[in-house]
C-alpha cells in the first residue's frame, strides 16, 4: 500500500512572505528587529515569510509605512483570493467541497462545519486551545460561514452524507441554548432531498471509526480523495489505495450507525428535551 500523499500548492501567502523578506532584507533589518517594532514574536515574522501564516491587514499597511514600500504588501493582501483566507492546510480542500459531486462526512467531537449555526461555530473557535485573538475567531466564523454557501449550488449542492457521533448531541459547545439550535438545525438539515444525516449510536460495541474523523469527496472528475483532520494536522489524501480504505471504512460505519429515520427520531426526542 502506498502511503497518504499531501497536496501541496505555494498561495499568495508564500508570495506575500518572500516579498516581505525581500523588503526586510534590503532595510538591514533581522527578523528579530522587524518582530521587536511590530511587538510580536520573531516567530511570527519567521511564519509569515515562509507562508505558513496570513499576513493581516493592519500589520501589512503598518509594515509599508516601515519598510517604504509604496504600499506593496497592503495592495497583495488586498488581492489574495478568497479561498486562500483560509487556513493554508485547509485551502485545497475547501476548493475541492465546493465542486464536489459526493462529499460523506464523519465526525467525532463536533457538528460538521457545513452544518453549523453561527453560534455554535462561534463557540468552538472560542473553545481552541491555544486561545485565537477575537478578530482571528471571527475571520475563521465568516469563512465557515461562506462555505455553507455550497448548499445554494446550482442546480444541485453535492449529494451528502454525515455520520456525527452521538455523544456531539449531548456536549454543550456555547452553552445548552447554543446546543439546543444546533440540535434542532441538525434535524432541520436531515429533511433535505440531496442530504443524509445518521447518529452513530455511544454503546455500539463494534465501530469502524475509532481512527478519528474523515470527509470522503468525488470530484467533477470522478477522482475520489479523503481529507484527514487531527490534532494540528490536517491533509488531503489523494491516493486511491488509501482513498479506497477509507471508503470501506466508511461504508461499515454507515452501517453501524442509526438509519437515518431514528436518527431523525433521536434529534426530535432531543430537542424536546433540551
Amino acid at each position: 500500500m502506498h502511503p497518504a500523499r499531501r497536496t501541496k500548492r505555494i498561495t499568495s501567502w508564500h508570495v506575500i512572505g518572500a516579498q516581505l523578506a525581500t523588503f526586510r532584507k534590503a532595510a538591514r533589518m533581522t527578523q528579530a528587529e522587524l518582530a521587536t517594532q511590530f511587538c510580536v514574536g520573531e516567530d511570527t515574522i519567521a511564519s509569515i515569510e515562509q507562508g505558513r501564516r496570513a499576513l493581516k491587514l493592519d500589520l501589512a499597511i503598518a509594515l509599508d509605512e516601515l519598510l517604504d514600500t509604496k504600499r506593496a504588501l497592503q495592495t497583495a493582501v488586498d488581492k489574495v483570493p478568497e479561498r486562500e483566507r483560509y487556513p493554508a492546510f485547509a485551502q485545497d480542500f475547501v476548493e475541492h467541497e465546493q465542486e464536489a459531486l459526493t462529499l460523506l462526512s464523519y465526525q467525532t467531537q463536533a457538528a460538521p462545519g457545513l452544518l453549523q449555526t453561527e453560534d455554535y461555530a462561534r463557540a468552538v473557535f472560542t473553545s481552541l486551545y491555544p486561545p485565537i485573538s477575537a478578530d482571528d475567531a471571527e475571520e475563521r466564523l465568516s469563512a465557515r460561514l461562506d462555505r455553507q454557501k455550497v448548499f445554494d449550488r446550482k442546480p444541485w449542492p453535492p449529494m451528502m452524507n454525515f455520520l456525527i457521533e452521538e455523544i456531539i448531541l449531548y456536549r454543550p459547545i456555547g452553552g445548552r441554548e447554543v446546543l439546543r439550535g444546533q440540535v434542532r438545525h441538525l434535524r432541520s438539515c436531515a429533511e433535505l432531498p440531496y442530504l443524509g444525516l445518521q447518529i452513530v449510536p455511544t454503546n455500539r460495541e463494534k465501530h469502524a471509526g475509532l481512527d478519528g474523523p474523515m470527509v470522503l469527496l468525488e470530484t467533477p472528475d470522478h477522482d475520489q480523495l479523503a481529507y484527514m483532520e487531527g490534532q494540528r494536522v490536517s491533509f488531503l489524501v489523494d491516493d486511491p489505495d488509501e482513498v479506497s480504505v477509507l471508503q470501506q471504512k466508511y461504508g461499515m460505519l454507515r452501517s453501524q450507525a442509526l438509519t437515518p429515520e431514528e436518527s431523525m427520531g433521536l434529534l426530535d426526542d432531543l430537542a424536546g428535551e433540551q
